[in-house]
Formats: C-alpha cells, sequence, structure tokens
C-alpha cells in the first residue's frame, strides 16, 4: 500500500472525528499525521514501528494505526465510526466544499442522510435552513454534486437538454443542407441518459473535421460511419451517418429499443425504407407511433388495433398543483408564484401545497400559518380573478398511513396531496400499507411521488404497484407524476396500468420557485411515454371542470 492511500486512511479518520464532534487536538493531530504520512521520505510499508515513530508528527501510536492499515486495510476506531455513520454521510465527504461541521449540521439538523436528498434539499432551498449555510454554499454544493454525477456517465435528461440542442443546433448551422436529428433514448425521452445520440446524412469525416474545430469537444473513437466524443462536462456523443435514402429509415431504427425494433421484425423481417417513418409504419399495417412510446410496452398492438392515445402536451395543460411558497421552504412568495403562473405560463389556475406542519425541516405550517395563508388566498382571489388559487397541502403521511393535521383542518382545503417524506426504510409491505391507508382517507386527492424515489441517487421505498393503484381506482385517488427532474414519480411503466384502471393523474411540478413551474415539462415528456391523453389528467381540465371536481370531491367528504 502506498503512503498516499494511508494518509487518505487517516484523513477519513480524522474527518469522521470532527463529524461526530470528538475532541478537537487529537481531531487536529490526525489531520496532521495524515499529512506527514503522505510526505514520508520513504514507503511505511517496508518500514517498522520504530523507524515510523521517529519521524516528526508521527508517534508510536500513529506508527502502530500504520502497521493495522497495511495489515488490514484499517484500525479500530475508524471502523467504530465507520458503522455509526450512514453511508450516504461518508459519501457527502467526497463533495468539493463540504467540510465535516456543515454535513453533521446537513445530517442532524436537517436528516438528510444521502447525497441525493442533499441535491433535492438544495433545490428546494432546504439547505438554508441549518446553521452556517447561505445562498451562495447552497449553490456551490448543489454545482459540485452535479459535477460528481456527471462522472459516473449517467445524466438526468433534463440536465442535459439544453446542451444536447445547442450542439445539434452548432450542426445544423455548420452543414444547412444535410438532415439532422435526436435518436435513441434521448429521442424517446428517457428520464436517465447514458449518451446523446444523433443521425446525420453529414459525412462522418466531416462531422470530425467539424468537431476538432471545436475545442469543447474530444474524439473518443472514430468507426466507419460512427464517431463518439465527449465534451467538457463529461457528457457523451455518439454521432451515426447514413444516407439521404436510408435517414427515415436509420431514424427508426436508432430511436425503438430493442424490444419495439423485433416486433417490427416480426411483421417484416427487412423493414421497409421508405420516405418517413410515418410511410414505414403505415407499410407495416401500424399507425404512427410517437418516438416516447417506443419501448416494447404493448404500443405495437395499440397501433395495429388503432387504440394509440392522443398523447398529452405541454399546452394542454390549464393549470397547475402541488407548489410551494416562502410559507413552507419555498424561495418565492404565494403572490409571486401564482402572477408567474398567470402571467409567464398563461395558465389558468394554481394550487398551493406548503408542507404540514410534522414536516419541521421544510418548516411545516402550523394552524395559525395556516389560516394566515387561507385569508391571502381569499386576497389574492379578488386581486387575480378569473384566474384561481386553489388551497391545498402537502400534508405528510405519518408512519401509520394517517394524514398529518386533524379531520375537520383537512375539510378546509380545496384539496390535499397527501406524501411520505419520512422513515422511508420500510419493506414493501409496510411501505404498500402505509400508502393504502393514506389513500383510504377521505380527505386524500392526490398521492403525491409515491415512491419517493430521486433518480440516479436514492431509490424508492419498494412497494406493490398493483396494489397501490387498485386502492386508488377503489378510492377515486388521483396519482401525481411529479415532475421534479429528480422524482419523476410515479414512474412512466406504471402509468399504463393506472389509466387501464381508470385512475386519474396530474402531472404536478412540485415547484419551490418560480422556474421550477416549468418542470410541468418534463412530466409531460414521462406522461406520453406511460401514454397519458388530456382528457385523464387533471390539471388539463379547464378552470370551471376542477372547480367542480374538488367540489364533488368534497360533498363525498364525511359530515
Amino acid at each position: 500500500m502506498e503512503n498516499k492511500a494511508i494518509a487518505k486512511t487517516f484523513k477519513l479518520y480524522s474527518q469522521l472525528m470532527e463529524l461526530f464532534n470528538e475532541n478537537p487536538f487529537r481531531t487536529k493531530a490526525m489531520a496532521s499525521a495524515s499529512f506527514k504520512i503522505d510526505k514520508l521520505p520513504f514507503p511505511a510499508a517496508s518500514a517498522t514501528i520504530d523507524q515510523l515513530s521517529t519521524q516528526p508528527g508521527i508517534g508510536k501510536s500513529t506508527a502502530e494505526r500504520i502497521m493495522l492499515i497495511l495489515e488490514t486495510g484499517s484500525f479500530p476506531e475508524l471502523d467504530n465510526l465507520i458503522a455509526q455513520t450512514p453511508e450516504g454521510v461518508l459519501a457527502m465527504l467526497t463533495i468539493k466544499g463540504l467540510g465535516p461541521k456543515k454535513i453533521r449540521s446537513i445530517w442532524k439538523d436537517l436528516e438528510i442522510e444521502s447525497i441525493g436528498e442533499l441535491l433535492y434539499a438544495c433545490n428546494e432551498n432546504r439547505l438554508m435552513e441549518a446553521k452556517g449555510f447561505g445562498l451562495k454554499t447552497q449553490e456551490e454544493i448543489r454545482k459540485s454534486i452535479e459535477f460528481s454525477n456527471a462522472n459516473q456517465g449517467l445524466f438526468l435528461y433534463a440536465g442535459i437538454e439544453k446542451i444536447a440542442a445547442t450542439f445539434l443546433g452548432s450542426l445544423v448551422s455548420r452543414f444547412p443542407d444535410q438532415q439532422h436529428a435526436f435518436t435513441g433514448d434521448f429521442r424517446r425521452k428517457c428520464e436517465i441518459i447514458a449518451s446523446i445520440d444523433i443521425l446525420t446524412t453529414t459525412p462522418i469525416q466531416e462531422v470530425v473535421t467539424f468537431i476538432k474545430d471545436t475545442p469543447a469537444y474530444a474524439i473518443e473513437e472514430q468507426l466507419e460511419a460512427t464517431v463518439h466524443l465527449s465534451d467538457e462536462l463529461g457528457v457523451r456523443y455518439d454521432i451515426q451517418s447514413t444516407t439521404e435514402e436510408r435517414f427515415a429509415l436509420d431514424l427508426l431504427r436508432t430511436t425503438g429499443n430493442d424490444t419495439h425494433i423485433k416486433e417490427l421484425q416480426a411483421i417484416q423481417a427487412n423493414l421497409p425504407n421508405l420516405a418517413s417513418e410515418e410511410a414505414i409504419y403505415e407499410a407495416l399495417g401500424l399507425s404512427y407511433i410517437e418516438p416516447e412510446l417506443r419501448e416494447g410496452a404493448g404500443e405495437i398492438n395499440w397501433a395495429k388495433n388503432g387504440q394509440l392515445p392522443e398523447l398529452i402536451t405541454y399546452a394542454d395543460l390549464k393549470g397547475t398543483l402541488h407548489n410551494h411558497s416562502t410559507y413552507s421552504d419555498g424561495v418565492h412568495s404565494l403572490e409571486q408564484m401564482a402572477m408567474y403562473c398567470r402571467d409567464e405560463l398563461g395558465l389558468s389556475y394554481f394550487g398551493i401545497c406548503d408542507h404540514s406542519k410534522t414536516a419541521v425541516y421544510a418548516s411545516g405550517l402550523s394552524i395559525a400559518l395556516l389560516q394566515e395563508q387561507w385569508m391571502e388566498i381569499e386576497r389574492l382571489n379578488n386581486k387575480l380573478a378569473p384566474f384561481r388559487i386553489f388551497s391545498g397541502i402537502e400534508s405528510d403521511i405519518l408512519s401509520d398511513g394517517s394524514l398529518d393535521y386533524p379531520d375537520d383542518i383537512l375539510a378546509r382545503f380545496d384539496f390535499v396531496v397527501a406524501s411520505i417524506h419520512s422513515n422511508l426504510r420500510m419493506d414493501e409491505e409496510k411501505a404498500t400499507q402505509r400508502l393504502v391507508t393514506a389513500i383510504e382517507n377521505p380527505y386524500t386527492t392526490i398521492l403525491g411521488h409515491p415512491t419517493g424515489r430521486l433518480l440516479l441517487s436514492r431509490p424508492g421505498y419498494p412497494i406493490d404497484y398493483k396494489k397501490v393503484i387498485d386502492a386508488c381506482a377503489a378510492n377515486q385517488v388521483v396519482i401525481e407524476i411529479n415532475a421534479n427532474p429528480l422524482r419523476l414519480d410515479l414512474d412512466w411503466r406504471w402509468q399504463r396500468y393506472a389509466l387501464e384502471k381508470g385512475v386519474l393523474l396530474s402531472i404536478n411540478p412540485d415547484a419551490h420557485r418560480m422556474e421550477g413551474l416549468k418542470d410541468m415539462q418534463y412530466g409531460v415528456y414521462v406522461a406520453r411515454k406511460g401514454g397519458l391523453s388530456p382528457e385523464r389528467c387533471l390539471n388539463a381540465f379547464s378552470l370551471a371542470e376542477i372547480e367542480q371536481y374538488f367540489e364533488q370531491k368534497k360533498r363525498e367528504r364525511p359530515a
């Protein structure tokens, strides 16, 4: 083992000592030992305890620990601290600009135990609630986490959408007489992307020359008709060249996943080479299948039988539900959020759903604050009419499945989004029952982010999807498609089952700032993958329709 690796072990020990607020003098001594070991003039692995203990800054006890590291890779004091530290908290120590003291505050004060939860907290402006954090620090941490994720080679679709458009735009500008299109996972709007795939009729050598003229990109591999490159952020691009005559066929062939293409080839082994994708599908006896649906999940049968849904678009949305304000952990005020919704997005209604009182980590609303918010909603509705603000709440689903607040308070909301935010370590049976109990509560209108997942960061708690969806169908509870790019939950793979059961879905941005309202676009993308049509989406209802819907739900509540 090299000295540097031993030094890193001591550095980790000193960091954990600081994290657990141990004796500051001993903590500094271990940090100093780490530095001294790294600068030893000889390999520690070839030295004796006596040789090591005579070095400046390295005493006998440190030398003994070095020997233990060489033998076992660790030592008991370090193992003890590691055993007390959640894996995600250990991972935070790798984030640039985030030291043990700040991590202790994040872990103990905000109860955040993973990098994914930390990124989500940064996006929700929640980190500023902890001691020692400001807006600048929060932004630096967010950027550091995103950079770290980029180095893993996987990206959220939302995180690379703009840079992909910029690259394609530059390709179009350089070769305006050629055809260019996104393809692969990116064209299907998959939520997680490994590479940006592009099909072009530009000869590959001309593409290579263009890339060499652009310092921001580096060529990794060049083949006969393909070039693989990456940019400064570590994003991978796969560019494939084809001919004008084969462009439509190759676009179809590279867009669909393997199952989709195999099912097409089962109809006709050699897919016809025609002028457009529409013509190819028609020749196969199929209606045109939108790219987002080409996942081999039943869309071929839909196309055969004329049952393809009219997929929802962003323009179909009439309002937005499940949003936050400065009453809880939002960045912008209730009025700012509503005005942005009306004036910038052209929507007809806005649903406010600040956190409930149990969510102390998110400044959940006391009953007194609720009263204040209700009064402001009434004032703003008079001011902004005919635009309407609906009074909602994101009520925490407690450990036993009950909702936060007593029934007489829940009865006063226009609608209630029920979500799990705490005690996430559950087995499938417990998580499912907890959700079903909340769904059966007569005050629940919408089930929020059903699995609690954070993409690329934290898997959702395991649930029996069919039981949860069946319960929503039986109790006429809407299921949220949380449009935050980190969530996109309900997963599109289960949206189809929900629609088959007659469940309404709602594309909710879970916005904590005005710009977050635009995240509904990403919810639309995954909703299209799930086969959602406008008439089955709650916030595609007109203002009059959703007013009637909420009033009907209120009448169905207990007297």
